[in-house]
């Protein structure tokens, strides 16, 4: 026997013993089962409505080669459909079904009673991809409607349970531990894919007789379940009972402390009316008809609260020792308290009689590290004494000044550096796209300044019985949620504008650069159609706030017309001086592809590669000449120690049309004949890269 009194599978990786395959007359699998005795399984009770009178459970995880099958049938008295109330919410779907042949009782399990929330779940079910079985892991993230469903998301969105996973047990991962019953999966319309479960209270609320196969206590103390005489309707205090019900529903606040004294019959009977209605399992089809003749908003919900302790004559390590049962806390040996603070669980829990325990001080310590956590807190005092003040000390108005001051600092960073950031992008860029702004900013500084008039108030009792209730202060849980949604619109608002800013300076290197080249292609000479288009960028890029988009397409209209220049004089084309990414053209000009060489048609130019000349230099070889220099040795370019014939980059007697140089680069002073790159019909003439002015002349670069 495994824990439970069953058999969870011995390893997490196994097939475990009880569950259960279920298939139709037609053969069709239907859904799955757990096997909780020898001769019955639970089910899901729409998993029987698709069969006929006679299933077939297959035992899937049984030892031995083969898959035992049994002929089983619905126990009559035992089938809850599903249906769903007036709002649309689901309750029921439960069934069990009856062996024709028991099955080995090792192979059983036992339903445990577990606080679900928050836990890692893991449960085999039967989809048609894999008819085998297969584990699905998920998470138990809360309550949702009125028969104490709990929610599971999925560990992965292949992971949803899917139809043949109806029926199959839910498994608490650190346990092993089957605390529920999977329901349903489904996707929403936002691609939002989660399941449903039952938990074990549930189950057993719709199906006493499993009472004998479920183990763990109850979520609830003796002490605190209703009585037949709390029925009476003079005993129904129905201010308490309505804010007792939208604690239990959860409306926001996270600790409430009420005194109840003795001897006051109608306030004690409600409590204990909202404790039991709110349990899954107490939570009867009788008392609920009965509570809904009561006045509206007294009923709560089934599942609102986890645990409810009776704390009168008990230590705060035995409160700690049944809250960690509760919530199957491992390692026993260890202090119940230490265990819980390790665990950081989360759960809704009721606590009556505190300034009635032993140590009432010690209760308090063990309350404010569960509230520390997250844990919501409903504590009933029977005097409003000393342990009440500490309590409301502790627990409320002291974490309450603590969540408020750190609201106020926040709120002030927000309404501080962050919208100082955000002004000084603004006064750099214009918007584009961006959500105006300012409606935000004012309501973040109207919630600081409620925050501050309020920052000295003192909580005071609304009921004149020491019930701390919110009162007319500032509602922090609605200003948390203004704080989240301004800091981040303006984090992402300062990021977008960052993104504009950065694309500005990215458009400002652009424009330089261009106006470096074309300055370069004109020698001295002046476009004023090419420099009007300048004009009218640069003014854009440096208007504040600056215009990106406008600035953007202005830089374009800029850079084609230069690029359009250079297809026409010579080679400014793109990004660097020649087609491609070289000065001159891909086969006969002064440069190609990489370089400002040509690639393999450089006669009377520059021919390179992917350098100024042949390979890597402007001329043959390695240098800018033949072997070192610009030219061939004898007849060409350059010479070989030199740049050129002499120094300069032309040739001795045979650069005719090429780089043409007594002491220069070209003849006298130029890259060509007198002033330029080269002569006739080479790299350039008289005063200019090329011929006259252009980087190239006649059929060279």
């Amino acid at each position: 026997m495994a824990a439970g009194g069953g058999g969870p599978a011995v390893s997490p990786m196994a097939t475990p013993s009880w569950a259960v395959r279920i298939r139709g007359a037609d053969g069709e699998i239907a859904g799955a089962g757990i096997l909780l005795t020898p001769q019955w399984v639970l089910t899901c009770a729409h998993v029987v409505d698709r069969t006929a009178d006679v299933m077939t459970a297959e035992f899937v995880g049984a030892v031995g080669h083969g898959v035992p099958a049994v002929p089983a049938r619905l126990e009559r008295d035992a089938y809850v459909p599903e249906t769903l109330d007036a709002d649309g919410d689901p309750s029921g779907d439960v069934a069990l079904l009856r062996l024709e042949r028991p099955r080995p009782a090792e192979e059983t399990v036992r339903l445990h009673r577990l606080s679900a929330p928050n836990r890692e779940v893991r449960m085999y079910g039967f989809p048609y991809e894999h008819n085998g079985g297969i584990w699905f892991r998920a998470t138990a993230v809360g309550v949702c409607g009125r028969d104490g469903q709990v929610q599971l998301i999925p560990a992965s969105p292949g992971e949803l349970a899917s139809p043949g996973c109806s029926g199959a047990g839910v498994a608490d991962s650190d346990t092993g531990e089957v605390i529920g019953m999977v329901l349903s999966g489904q996707e929403d319309r936002h691609g939002n894919r989660f399941s449903f479960m039952s938990p074990v209270e549930t189950i057993v609320r719709h199906l006493p007789r499993l009472g004998p196969v479920t183990t763990g206590p109850s979520a609830v103390d003796p002490q605190l379940r209703s009585t037949a005489d709390d029925i009476l309707p003079e005993l129904l205090d129905r201010p308490f009972a309505q804010r007792l019900a939208a604690w239990l529903r959860d409306d926001g606040s996270q600790v409430k402390i009420s005194v109840v004294r003795h001897g006051d019959a109608a306030r004690e009977a409600t409590l204990r009316r909202a404790i039991t209605l709110a349990d899954r399992e107490l939570r009867t089809p009788v008392s609920v008809d009965r509570a809904s003749l009561d006045p509206p908003g007294t009923v709560p919900s089934a599942g609102g609260h986890d645990l409810a302790v009776y704390a009168e004559g008990r230590t705060s390590a035995g409160i700690a020792e049944r809250i960690a049962e509760r919530l199957g806390l491992p390692h026993p040996e260890e202090a119940p308290l230490e265990r819980i603070r390790a665990a950081r669980a989360i759960l809704n829990l009721v606590v009556v009689g505190v300034d009635e325990a032993v140590d009432p001080l010690g209760v308090l310590d063990l309350l404010d590290v569960l509230r520390a956590d997250g844990s919501r807190l409903l504590l009933v005092l029977r005097t409003a004494g000393d342990c009440h003040r500490r309590a409301r000390e502790q627990l409320l108005t002291g974490p309450e000044r603590g969540r408020r001051a750190r609201l106020v600092e926040r709120l002030k960073e927000i309404t501080g550096p962050l919208a100082e950031d955000l002004r000084e992008r603004l006064a750099a860029v214009a918007p584009q796209g961006l959500r105006p702004l300012d409606s935000d900013l004012v309501a973040a500084h109207a919630a600081l300044a409620d925050l501050l008039r309020a920052a000295d108030a003192a909580d005071h009792d609304g009921e004149g019985q020491g019930e701390a209730l919110p009162g007319p202060g500032p509602d922090l849980a609605r200003y948390e949620r203004l704080a989240d949604r301004v800091e981040g619109r303006l984090t992402a608002g300062v990021a977008a504008l960052d993104r504009l800013r950065d694309r500005r300076d990215e458009l400002a290197g652009r424009l330089r650069s261009y106006q470096v080249m074309h300055q370069h292609s004109l020698r001295g000479e002046e476009d004023p159609a090419v420099d009007g288009l300048y004009l009218r960028a640069h003014t854009l890029l440096r208007a504040r706030p600056c215009d990106v988009r406008a600035a953007e397409a202005a830089v374009d209209a800029y850079t084609r017309r230069v690029d359009g220049h250079a297809g026409a004089t010579g080679p400014v084309a793109r990004d660097v001086h020649g087609a491609r990414d070289g000065h001159g053209r891909g086969d006969d000009g002064r440069g190609a592809r990489p370089g400002h060489g040509t690639g393999d048609g450089g006669g009377d130019g520059h021919r390179s590669e992917d350098g100024y000349g042949a390979r890597d230099g402007y001329g043959a070889r390695d240098g800018y000449g033949a072997q070192d220099g610009h030219g061939p040795g004898d007849d060409g370019r350059g010479a070989r120690p030199g740049h050129g014939t002499g120094d300069g980059h032309g040739t001795g007697d045979g650069g005719g049309d090429g780089q043409r140089a007594g002491d220069g680069y070209g003849a006298r002073d130029g890259y060509g004949a007198r002033d330029g790159c080269g002569a006739g019909d080479g790299c350039g003439a008289r005063e200019g890269y090329g011929a006259r002015d252009g980087y190239g002349g006649g059929d060279a670069s």
